[in-house]
């Protein structure tokens, strides 16, 4: 069986002043479900990093070459976790918290 390819994807996204340690206690409780779906979708290696200086957050993870990641925004618990965090991050009017994709530039494996 032949390993599934993966990419990894990181971008960043806007955290709202003064909101680190509400954003950390929210991380700390994940929900279950969202992991779950996550992983099924083919998403591992998940990181989130914050610049203090600027409030930005920086992600990086992993994901399979699968369909459902692009059915990731539709699902209700995505919709929901983007929901329980819109108080705590610049979002778009559909909710999704706004994102900077960041271009690759250097990797050593």
């Amino acid at each position: 069986m032949a390993p599934v390819p993966f990419e990894q994807v990181a971008f960043k996204m806007y955290l709202n002043h003064g909101c680190r340690e509400e954003y950390q206690r929210r991380h700390d409780a994940i929900w279950p479900e969202l992991v779950s779906l996550l992983k099924a979708a083919g998403v591992s290696d998940y990181s989130i990093y914050l610049d203090e200086e600027h409030d930005e957050l920086y992600a990086t993870l992993k994901r399979s070459a699968n369909p459902a990641t692009a059915e990731l925004p539709s699902q209700p618990v995505m919709r929901r976790w983007w929901a329980h965090m819109a108080d705590l991050l610049r979002c778009n009017a559909d909710g999704k918290p706004v994102t900077t994709p960041l271009p690759r530039l250097f990797h050593m494996a």
